[in-house]
């Protein structure tokens, strides 16, 4: 039993990685419950990473097993290469998402910064307004956040939907969402191109708008938010940045769906939790 668990975990990071990102992607009613599919979608990423990763522990009782340890030298060496690989890959390309977006976004916060104005009012100083007549809105995140509103979003809203779009652009920041697609973007990354799936960023990128909607509509109400994006749909978001008007007509169908059922969000959670739990099962069995 022993000598299957490094297979078994190996076969499980791939399950993870490659084939479950497409089949959630495909799994549309999850939409209508972003939070509890964002933690599935973690969890599913985090189960794959912890599986790759302890191949190489659970293949370490083989070692210890006495007169047929060396029989055991090739399996064992080939989980240490896959741990190996996935931990240095991931560092890598850690360090690399990391650096480049925080550099295209301080580059972009300064062009800002020089070419915006604060908003009239003056009433939140992260906020910047561009003289351009598109309606467009986002966030540019981290340490000196800025909220970015054109000209053209100020003119066409009427307050309680300029309330929502601010309030979806603050939900960003407030929640961190930033570093929630930073961590995917590794991940996405990370993983070698035959078993990357483009969906599964493209999904996260959605339920991370849907969310921020969801503030976005328990401040100014449904209608207001639902108005708002219609508004915003053409407007164009910088690709280091969040934006709410990207992928509107669909979170507007989303907004339409209202809150949705308990038992959705209850099954994801099992699913979540089972996906993160069960490499750590394995570990502990290999080494019982």
């Amino acid at each position: 039993m022993g000598s299957v668990i490094p297979i078994v975990l190996a076969g499980l990071a791939v399950l993870l990685a490659w084939v479950a990102p497409g089949v959630l992607a495909r799994q549309r009613r999850l939409r209508r419950a972003p939070r509890a599919a964002l933690v599935v979608w973690q969890a599913v990423t985090v189960g794959g990473i912890l599986a790759a990763l302890a191949a190489a522990p659970a293949a370490v009782p083989l070692l210890l097993g006495g007169a047929d340890a060396a029989a055991h030298l090739e399996p064992v060496a080939a989980a240490a290469v896959l741990s190996g690989a996935v931990l240095a890959r991931l560092l890598w390309k850690g360090h690399d998402v990391g650096t480049r977006l925080r550099r295209v976004r301080a580059r972009h916060r300064e062009l800002v910064d020089v070419v915006g104005s604060p908003s009239a009012d003056g009433a939140d100083e992260r906020v910047r307004v561009l003289q351009h007549p598109t309606p467009t809105a986002y966030c540019i995140p981290g340490r000196q956040a800025r909220v970015v509103l054109s000209q053209g979003v100020l003119d066409a809203l009427p307050a309680d939907q300029l309330a929502a779009v601010v309030a979806h652009e603050h939900a960003h920041l407030r929640g961190r969402h930033d570093l929630l697609l930073e961590f995917f973007s590794v991940v996405h990354e990370a993983v070698p191109g035959p078993l990357r799936n483009e969906s599964a960023l493209t999904e996260v990128r959605l339920l991370i708008e849907a969310l921020a909607d969801r503030a976005a509509a328990r401040r100014s109400g449904e209608v207001a938010t639902a108005r708002a994006l219609l508004a915003l749909a053409e407007g164009r978001t910088p690709d280091a940045a969040l934006g709410a008007g990207t992928t509107a007509p669909i979170r507007l169908r989303l907004l339409a769906d209202g809150p949705p059922p308990p038992a959705l969000s209850a099954v994801a959670y099992a699913m979540a939790t089972l996906a993160a739990a069960l490499p750590v099962i394995l570990l502990a069995v290999a080494w019982s």
